[in-house]
């Protein structure tokens, strides 16, 4: 319904054409935004402020008004219009007919606002028309928001007037790619990254650290990181370590390097107030705490005790908490997780600060009350951090796990769920929850497998390893006093069940790695919605349960009822002599008729190497044709981005009798490994295996 006629602003009211290669993008002003005096745009890498008469007829436009005390934008949708989007929220997939606030909130297992509110925001809707043409909608605030999709999308702000975005296109792709073209896309993760994590609150002492990392390796159980929660510090304070828990951090690391893993460390933005604490001492020096109205350093109850925080608006701090991660870093460690940073305090209004705090700014950003910088507070302490790890481990690339962010906050960290619970529900909603984040322009995106608060039972445990082994990102965690959720906690059985979880990820981590090499090009998600097969066929638009890993590949949970899947060829696939279709726990894994899928041998971390031999999986589609791709590059540093890749399209042709595979396509100076490549025919039937050198084309029998 549209917004009273009387409230209505002329519509539009200023128009721009994006400067950009994506004509399909338009930014509408209202006549209240002042361009001298609007904060720069956090969500996108560049803002335009051209402006032109009037836009084209066909050219979807927001109605600007004002509710009272809010103001706000209304955009009308087509009947059959299916909605999706709106970041990281509890809930279905389908976003029609929801109310979503954005005011970044540690959120323990979504009970707060019933998981309408969770830790980021993200102002942006995507909107697929009943005959899957799409457009997006972007409310560029940072300012409190509500997203009311009850009827059309309607953003209603606390803050001042604000810009619309809006991305128009022939597919949902198109504006994923739309999207990543304004907010940028995420840099290539170090390959380990896409490994698996162990992690809880908390291992500790490093003796503690130690035993789980021989588990893993006695049991061959693949993983790659262990995670150090908050008890690694001295007294929870940020920087600092454990005398008596970790009195030589850099052997714990060394420890964990020597067997094939890496290693991420928590770090909080609560400062805590002792003297004589370098931290606090130096920042206090240097004046770089937020300020509470009357212009004092503002205090909050965190983990420590009471803190105070950075004012991450203010360049000089940002600089200064970068610098913090030198000494940090040359322990040895591999990646920083940041947590609390909503800013999430104990004792606030809240449980977060004062709405009338004032954060200073600085290089662009202008002084403001923390009613305007609270949803960016999280991603400009995630800019900090990478900047800190990528200054002082130059040849490395950067792995940083944010809990708070804000749209195009993907371009400084990945991030997880937060606090969810072992339960059913909680594992379902997974799904849908890491869906809209992707759609939102985060795929670097996954949930605390096992659930965080609580204790899980057997069963459960083994389904959530089973589905938790296809998210982007793959981290088991738990609580404090909950009881051990590693694989082997639960019994022979379920420890069974994780290996082959985790062996069937490794196998596909050419693949993965493949699909994050496109998310980092043109912003497609890892993981989408089935209804990306065929955005066209209205079944699939609500389907949450089963979802698309990248183009080629479908995961059918055990737990699915029913589960909408695309039409045309899908045949379901064994990797690691699972029977994909009929096991009780592992999801049915189904190939796309048409395409090529790389795989590797199973390893126990990504030290090893993984592609010799290379084996592809190849379905023909009903002409006898498949194509696919395999992205290889170092799998860290920075060589890529100066060609040292290897891109190779390899296609598939039926010839009589025959399947003929080859090389296609090749991009880039890496030079072409020497190794055997195996060929797996997927019919449906069964798999016909054939070796054969990569460089010359492979006849397969069949």
């Amino acid at each position: 319904m549209k917004p009273d006629e009387s409230k209505i602003h002329t519509r539009p009211i200023k128009y721009s054409i994006k400067a950009s290669n994506n004509k399909g993008v338009s930014v509408f002003y209202p006549p209240e935004l002042d361009k001298n005096q609007a904060i720069p745009s956090m969500a996108l890498l560049k803002e335009a402020w051209e402006i032109t008469s009037n836009p084209p007829p066909e050219t979807i436009a927001p109605y600007f008004y004002t509710d009272g005390t809010k103001n706000c934008a209304f955009i009308e949708i087509e009947e059959g219009t299916s909605l999706y989007g709106t970041g990281e929220v509890a809930g279905p997939l389908l976003r029609n007919g929801k109310e979503i606030t954005l005011w970044n909130s540690g959120n323990l297992v979504f009970k707060k606002d019933r998981g309408r509110r969770l830790q980021q925001s993200h102002p942006w809707v995507l909107a697929v028309r009943r005959d899957g043409s799409a457009f997006g909608v972007i409310a560029d605030t940072t300012w409190r928001l509500k997203i009311d999709l009850r009827n059309g999308i309607r953003f209603i702000s606390d803050g001042p007037a604000f810009p619309v975005i809006v991305i128009q296109g022939k597919s949902p792709q198109e504006i994923m790619n739309g999207l990543a073209e304004l907010t940028g896309t995420i840099s290539m993760p170090p390959i380990w990254a896409l490994g698996f994590h162990q992690c809880r609150w908390s291992y500790y002492p490093d003796s503690r650290v130690r035993e789980i990392a021989d588990e893993f390796r006695k049991r061959k159980i693949p993983c790659d990181v262990v995670w150090l929660d908050i008890d690694y510090m001295d007294e929870h304070r940020v920087f600092t370590f454990s005398p008596k828990h970790f009195p030589d951090p850099k052997a714990t690391n060394r420890y964990l390097h020597d067997r094939g893993f890496k290693s991420v460390w928590i770090i909080d933005p609560g400062v805590k107030i002792k003297k004589g604490y370098s931290v606090y001492d130096f920042g206090s020096k240097n004046d770089v705490w937020v300020k509470s109205a009357d212009g004092k350093e503002y205090k909050g109850m965190v983990w420590p005790g009471m803190c105070v925080f950075p004012d991450f608006t203010r360049p000089e701090t940002r600089k200064w908490w970068a610098e913090l991660y030198k000494d940090f870093l040359a322990q040895g460690i591999d990646g920083v997780w940041i947590d609390m940073n909503e800013p999430y305090i104990f004792n606030g209004p809240d449980q977060s600060m004062p709405l009338d705090n004032i954060h200073r700014g600085g290089g662009g950003l202008p002084r403001g009350s923390h009613a305007q910088y609270h949803n960016i507070y999280g991603m400009l302490m995630a800019r900090a951090t990478r900047e800190g790890i990528t200054k002082f481990c130059p040849d490395k690339r950067p792995f940083v796990l944010t809990r708070s962010n804000f749209l195009g906050g993907h371009r400084y960290a990945a991030t997880w769920t937060g606090d969810n619970e072992p339960s059913w529900k909680h594992l379902r909603m997974s799904i849908p929850m890491a869906l809209n984040l992707g759609l939102s322009g985060q795929p670097f995106n996954g949930a605390d497998i096992g659930g965080f608060f609580g204790d899980t039972n057997p069963e459960l445990f083994a389904h959530w390893m089973a589905v938790g082994a296809f998210y982007p990102f793959a981290r088991a965690h738990t609580f404090k006093m909950a009881k051990d959720k590693e694989p082997w906690a639960f019994g022979k059985k379920v420890e069974a069940v994780s290996r082959i979880a985790l062996e069937r990820r490794y196998r596909l981590l050419p693949y993965i790695y493949t699909l994050f090499r496109e998310a980092a090009i043109n912003g497609m998600p890892v993981v989408r919605p089935v209804f990306f097969a065929d955005p066209k066929d209205a079944d699939l638009r609500a389907e949450e349960e089963a979802f698309l890993l990248g183009g080629d590949l479908v995961v059918v949970p055990k737990w699915a009822k029913h589960p909408k899947l695309p039409k045309g060829i899908w045949h379901s696939i064994s990797l690691v002599g699972e029977d994909s279709a009929n096991d009780k726990y592992q999801p049915n894994l189904l190939i796309r008729g048409g395409s090529i899928v790389p795989l590797g041998r199973i390893i126990q971390n990504t030290t090893e190497k993984s592609l010799n031999p290379l084996t592809l999986l190849v379905c023909l589609d009903e002409l006898g044709k498949a194509k696919g791709v395999l992205y290889e590059d170092a799998g860290d540093g920075y060589g890529y981005q100066h060609g040292q890749y290897l891109l190779t399209t390899y296609s598939a042709e039926k010839q009589g009798n025959k399947v003929i595979v080859k090389i296609a396509d090749e991009e880039g100076s890496m030079k072409r490994p020497e190794r055997t490549t195996n060929i797996e025919i997927v019919t449906g039937r069964r798999a016909v295996r054939a070796n054969g050198a990569e460089t010359d084309g492979i006849t397969v029998e069949i």
